[in-house]
């Protein structure tokens, strides 16, 4: 059976348009907010696609499964720093909404 690249699988494509999305966002922010909690956020989303596509380089089904389990992590430190960004104003419910419904998708 032939691999995918890991430019067309689903969750890659999801994992890079979150990445995308959350970019515009922090754009947007200022200063202060875009040098701390910005960079972070940014950092773990971006996290996500790049051991998505590490994974499936790899070759094997142990590698690849390692690299999604650390992907899913940094999914996970991206809803935290969404949960942040959101307390401290940066985020209004309607962006919150429209990144949940990629987040759920993932």
């Amino acid at each position: 059976m032939a691999t995918k690249r890991f430019q067309e699988l689903q969750v890659y494509q999801l994992s890079e348009q979150l990445a995308d999305d959350i970019w515009k966002i922090v754009e947007g922010w200022n200063f202060f907010a875009k040098d701390t909690i910005g960079k972070q956020i940014v950092r773990s989303v971006d996290s996500i696609g790049a051991n998505i596509a590490e994974g499936v380089v790899r070759g094997s089904f142990q590698e690849n499964r390692r690299f999604i389990k650390i992907a899913k992590g940094s999914l996970n430190e991206t809803q935290h720093w969404l949960r942040r960004a959101y307390t401290r104003n940066l985020l209004t419910t309607e962006q919150i909404n429209a990144i949940k419904t990629i987040i759920n998708e993932l």
